[in-house]
């Protein structure tokens, strides 16, 4: 088939690269226009924009797709369908409706469980022990599109929303393959997504990673895997603000009470245990502002922590 390509970050890229090696045509990519990133603000092509620059193939980067001359340029390229992956800007029906065939969305998760902008926070968040990529026929309301192909994928104990989101970038290049390919063939079979369990996977907000001591000790943990690598779950020291990119639980017969939440109850190589308001948590790898980041034995060696207590940032 001739396809399209619409996508803006890293996570989009391995669903590209697949694309591309596969026995289907990418007539184009559009990506959302380069800007400024980093400190310097410099501006920046995306990474979709470098991956198809790299492969050869043109780039369109509309500023919106509601505009005719937008919509006409997509019209012009004669798709059978266009492929969508955390494109960031909103396809209005006339272009939904553009391709012969459609567009099809790659959305990590197992919809319609978190529909919305932040499907892989949102799973590690409220423990879920499985998630997955779902291939979507897309419609004007979010997420709610009739669904091609479903797989799982199960949630380590030590996953992040980094491991998470590579492993589930990689399985959403292989799934919308498999979908193009019985597209092409007159196979594909699209079902309605189910009326229950619907949740919706809101935008994640920087004051969320701040982490709140008095919280049992699974949800902090949750939160530092969920933020890592952004936007880094916090805390504070002695006024200071103090990053925690890996903990987990603390070993079971270690005991907070009658400890106030935050507080330093050991501190050693193997991490630093702080109380919570139920259980304890293991910090292993931390970062005071301006540094970087470090194992909490070295940490440790230039900051005794035993009995300081740890506040919300």
């Amino acid at each position: 088939m001739r396809l399209g390509f619409a996508g803006t970050p890293q996570f989009a890229v391995a669903a590209l690269d697949a694309l591309a090696r596969s026995r289907h045509t990418l007539a184009a990519v559009f990506t959302k226009p380069d800007r400024p990133a980093g400190r310097g603000r410099a501006v920046q092509a995306s990474p979709v924009k470098q991956r198809a620059a790299a492969l050869q193939i043109p780039v369109l980067q509309p500023a919106t797709f509601k505009t005719p001359d937008a919509e006409d340029a997509l019209r012009s390229l004669a798709l059978d369908a266009l492929v969508v992956v955390a494109y960031g800007l909103i396809l209005p029906v006339g272009v939904l409706a553009a391709p012969r065939l459609g567009c099809y969305n790659i959305h990590a998760s197992l919809l319609p469980r978190w529909r919305g902008a932040a499907p892989i926070h949102r799973a590690l968040l409220a423990g879920d022990t499985t998630t997955g990529i779902t291939i979507m026929r897309m419609e004007a309301s979010l997420d709610t599109g009739p669904m091609l192909a479903v797989r799982t994928l199960p949630i380590a104990s030590d996953d992040t929303a980094g491991t998470l989101h590579d492993r589930l970038a990689l399985l959403g290049g292989e799934l919308i393959v498999e979908t193009m390919d019985s597209l092409a063939a007159g196979t594909a079979e699209a079902e309605p997504q189910p009326a229950v369990g619907v949740t919706y996977a809101d935008k994640i907000n920087k004051a969320e990673a701040r982490i709140d001591w008095s919280l049992d000790a699974q949800r902090v943990v949750r939160q530092v895997r969920a933020f890592n690598p952004w936007p880094i779950a916090e805390s504070q020291l002695g006024g200071a603000q103090l990053r925690v990119w890996e903990a987990e639980l603390a070993p079971r017969g270690t005991v907070a009470a009658p400890a106030v939440p935050g507080t330093v109850l050991a501190a050693t190589n193997a991490g630093i245990d702080v109380a919570c308001g139920v259980g304890v948590v293991r910090i292993r790898t931390l970062q005071l502002a301006g540094r970087k980041p470090l194992a909490a034995g070295e940490f440790i060696k230039a900051h005794p922590l035993l009995g300081a207590r740890l506040t919300g940032a």
